[in-house]
């Protein structure tokens, strides 16, 4: 059994990983502020601080190690620093995740991106004011935290496994990307989305992102590198709404509208968040050779969602945060 701590834990990702590695035999503790509730299982240990306080952080630690460490909340390079130094001979395997996003900073770039691609000039910063600035800033404060844990692999051999990662598609989104698909097609009205194909999308579905994680105790796979996570094949937005409409057993009329209609109408993104232009497409070929992961389809993962959006966010009467401006929407096809 080996002792693991996740840092976040209750929303998303980490709250999929608990459950992976309590099934996997191991014992797990979550480090987070304790400020989102939620249903974790009660063997879960639970260790409160403020990430962004280094000594509220080591209070939480005292003088523990841990066989793994998995970080959903290192953001910036700061951060990454903070961790190497706190987390520096505790530790056996420290996973970082990162983001795809990563390479959509880079310059002229052919997607699908490996990570080979990593390397080279990076964009220029776009005007503070763009919608294009908190993506870009997103993208480059991953890579400077990348850095910093690559840099303290080769300073002293510090156990990081850095996982890139595209838009994970997951029941417990608080996004609600693919819930506010799922409550469009259930009402029947129509979906805006903007002129052209778009980005091809290439997601990955959270539990074979918890279960690559859930392997990785006792092992030294992939130690030292940084790998993307990733399902294998790309699809247009028009194919993924198919699937999922045939999923659901109900359909709406798609309507293309220029792309800057929609934002000046204040739309877009919430209208259709697949539609964007920060839409990460990664290759997955390492991670499948390394590792030895079988990524899940969208026609295998989305019944789960779809069943779980009937089930779990009906009892709790919740609605995908961008599916608030519905009747708005409907307004302007009106």
């Amino acid at each position: 059994m080996a002792d693991i701590l996740i840092l976040g834990g209750t929303r998303n990702l980490g709250y999929a990983t608990t459950l992976s590695l309590l099934s996997a035999g191991h014992s797990v503790s979550v480090l987070n502020r304790g400020q989102t509730p939620d249903d974790l299982p009660p063997e879960v240990e639970r260790l409160r601080a403020d990430r962004s306080d280094t000594d509220s952080m080591r209070n939480a630690l005292g003088r523990r190690s841990f066989d793994l460490v998995l970080d959903n909340t290192t953001y910036t390079e700061a951060e990454a620093s903070q961790a190497v130094d706190i987390f520096d001979g505790r530790v056996d395997r420290y996973v970082f995740i990162s983001s795809g996003q990563v390479y959509l900073v880079r310059e002229d770039l052919a997607r699908p991106f490996t990570e080979t691609d990593y390397e080279g000039e990076v964009m220029a910063e776009p005007p503070r004011e763009s919608a294009d600035h908190s993506s870009w800033l997103y993208g480059i404060d991953k890579r400077l935290a990348e850095q910093v844990f690559s840099d303290a692999f080769a300073r002293s051999k510090f156990p990081v496994t850095t996982l890139r990662l595209p838009m994970v598609a997951s029941e417990r989104d608080h996004y609600g990307r693919i819930q506010g698909y799922v409550a469009r097609l259930m009402d029947g009205g129509p979906i805006l989305v903007p002129h052209g194909d778009g980005l091809p999308l290439r997601h990955v579905y959270v539990s074979d992102v918890a279960r690559l994680i859930a392997s990785l105790p006792g092992t030294d796979t992939g130690i030292g590198e940084s790998v993307n996570v990733s399902f294998g094949e790309s699809m247009l937005l028009d194919a993924f709404l198919d699937v999922l409409a045939n999923t659901i057993a109900s359909r709406s009329e798609i309507i293309r509208v220029d792309r800057d209609k929609l934002v000046a109408a204040g739309l877009l993104p919430d209208c259709s968040p697949f539609s964007g232009q920060w839409m990460s497409e990664l290759e997955n070929a390492k991670s499948r050779t390394i590792f030895g992961i079988e990524y899940t389809s969208p026609a295998q993962y989305l019944p789960d969602i779809v069943h779980d959006y009937r089930e779990r966010w009906a009892q709790r009467g919740a609605i995908p945060s961008g599916y608030a401006q519905r009747n708005t929407e409907l307004r302007f096809t009106s």
